[in-house]
Order: structure tokens, then sequence, then C-alpha cells
């Protein structure tokens, strides 16, 4: 596998992570684990890129965070607000449009009728 060049990211790091926390609440470094995980290890990104983006999705109101003690340490486990779930959709619908173009035109294939 190719490894991720961080640029292919700018424009969908916020997607990635609500559709990370679309199941329910995960903390920072779950987070970070399912991303590398659903990703088959091509989305191994650092705290110092997640994070931030957690606390600018929290912000705009996607997201809101709870604090839990869990084995004897605070964690702030993060989870999609109404907002977030509706954007999520949002995103979602950009994406298969934005995805069905580049495939389009990088595999060569016709794109896809309306009609």
């Amino acid at each position: 596998m190719l490894p991720m060049r961080p640029e292919l990211l700018k424009g969908h790091l916020d997607a990635l992570l609500l559709a990370v926390l679309e199941p329910g609440p995960q903390h920072g470094y779950a987070v970070i684990e399912a991303l590398r995980t659903g990703s088959d290890g091509a989305l191994d990104l650092p705290t110092g890129t997640v994070y931030p983006a957690l606390h600018r999705l929290e912000r705009a109101g996607l997201i809101a965070s709870d604090w839990h003690t869990v084995g004897g340490r605070r964690r702030r486990a993060y989870h999609l607000t109404p907002a977030g779930h509706a954007a999520l959709g949002e995103q979602r619908a950009v994406w298969d449009q934005f995805s069905t173009a580049v495939t389009a035109l990088l595999a060569r294939r016709p794109w896809p009728s309306t009609a």
C-alpha cells in the first residue's frame, strides 16, 4: 500500500472524524485507532492532527464531549450532535459525487447518466 500523503486529507478530515464518531462516543485515542483500523492503516494520523480537528468540530457544534473516568484516568469522550449527524449526511452526499467524478476521470470511465 502506498503511504497516504497528508495533502490528500485536506477538506476530508472533518467528514472522516464525523463518520468515525457516528456509531457512538469515543475518546480521542480511540478515534485515532478507528481511523487507522478502518482504513487498514492508510490513515495513521498523529494526535497533533486529530485533536485540533476534534476541538474545531466541537466549537462548530458538530460534536460535543463529556469527561469520564476510565481505569482511574479522566478521558474526554466525543459524540455527534444532531447538527453533526446532519453535516455527516451532507458530507457523504458531496463525497459520493466527488469520488464518482474523480474515479470517472482517473479510471477513464464514463460519468454516470442522471437520465
